[in-house]
């Protein structure tokens, strides 16, 4: 695919520019226990999803109150766990790339701001643009997230490339009309093994 006329790229951050897939599943474990639902059920639809979202999915008997109230403790649950959450491999070498070529990037994520600040900030990640559930009212799929980022930018959605290991952040970036960039086996306009891989893909191209 040609990526010439690519002007910004937009990363997911949970699985994609950061490895905190454990971190994630370790808080949903410890969640699950504590409010007796099947952690496999809740895997199963939990990753790249806002926490709220999930949880209505999962207790759909409680009220709003306790189910705002089943969120914030499974946020906890994830503020107080960095303990093995780092940059994903290939995550310097193209942001290193995309800044060297003058490319504009952001971090868009379910995660809300002081959970994503935390974990980018543990791997070493600072991104000159942050969209996080606090900023939209629509979360993932919805391309809200993203073309919010795309208009941070200054950049049109078309000429951005959403970076995604989720089906549901997939979905997003092809509804706001980016090239999507798939990881971890899903089907997107590319598919990458890693973000070196991503890396190699946009080094090579001229610019204006």
């Amino acid at each position: 695919m040609d990526l010439s006329q690519v002007r910004a790229v937009l990363f997911d951050m949970d699985g994609t520019l950061v490895t905190s897939d454990a971190a994630v599943e370790r808080a949903w474990a410890t969640w699950s226990d504590e409010y007796c639902v099947d952690v496999a059920e809740v895997l199963a639809i939990a990753h790249g999803s806002p926490a709220e979202s999930t949880v209505d999915r999962v207790l759909p008997h409680l009220d709003e109150l306790a189910r705002a109230n089943a969120a914030a403790r499974q946020l906890q649950l994830q503020y107080d766990d960095l303990s093995d959450v780092e940059a994903a491999p290939g995550a310097a070498e193209v942001i290193a790339v995309i800044e060297r070529l003058g490319i504009r990037w952001a971090v868009v994520t379910s995660a809300d701001r002081q959970l994503a600040k935390a974990r980018l900030g543990a791997a070493g990640i600072d991104a000159p643009v942050l969209v996080t559930i606090e900023d939209i009212t629509r979360g993932k799929p919805d391309p809200q997230g993203y073309l919010r980022a795309a208009e941070l930018l200054e950049t049109a959605p078309e000429q951005c490339v959403v970076v995604e290991d989720a089906s549901v952040g997939i979905q997003a970036g092809h509804a706001a009309g980016a090239i999507t960039a798939a990881l971890k086996g899903l089907s997107g306009d590319l598919e990458l093994t890693d973000l070196h891989q991503l890396a190699e893909l946009i080094a090579p191209r001229p610019r204006e």
